[in-house]
């Protein structure tokens, strides 16, 4: 039998992982939103990763808008041009570095906890990654497929 097939006997089909464990095989990590879809890409996978594209690009468009309303509230208020630019700069290194760490928070584990902050404030660096990333793959697969498949071969040896 081979590993994906057993995985869904595992896991009852691949949808939610809702099925008993075999003991001592591995069971795959569900995904946010995927569940165990991501093994073999079932259970609406493909409509899952078309959902997580278009929702993503609704909410940074959504967070464009309130920020633009911010950056109004700014203007508005006169409190002159640098802390404008202040606003803007923070804003934009926020979202680079949110881009940038949860990019490759896809394809390897990273500690908790530190950059939260950081992430809220650059929420928009955050939906462009999985936006982007959910055009080649569920946003993390890559490295839960490794894992599993570290664990497997394991067991297996």
């Amino acid at each position: 039998m081979d590993e994906v097939s057993e995985v869904k006997r595992r896991v009852g089909g691949g949808g939610g992982g809702s099925g008993r464990a075999v003991e001592g095989v591995p069971r795959p990590e569900p995904i946010r939103f995927f569940g165990t879809t991501w093994v073999a890409h079932d259970g609406g996978y493909a409509w899952r990763r078309a959902g997580l594209a278009v929702g993503s690009l609704v909410a940074i468009a959504a967070g464009a808008a309130v920020l633009r309303f911010g950056f109004q509230g700014l203007a508005d208020a006169d409190v002159g041009p640098f802390v404008t630019f202040l606003a803007v700069a923070g804003f934009a290194v926020c979202s680079a570095l949110a881009f940038q760490r949860t990019w490759r928070g896809f394809s390897r584990r990273r500690e908790a906890g530190a950059e939260q902050g950081l992430l809220a404030i650059g929420f928009l660096g955050v939906l462009l990654a999985y936006f982007l990333r959910a055009f080649t793959e569920a946003p993390g697969e890559a490295l839960h497929r490794a894992e599993h498949a570290t664990a497997s071969a394991r067991r297996r040896s």
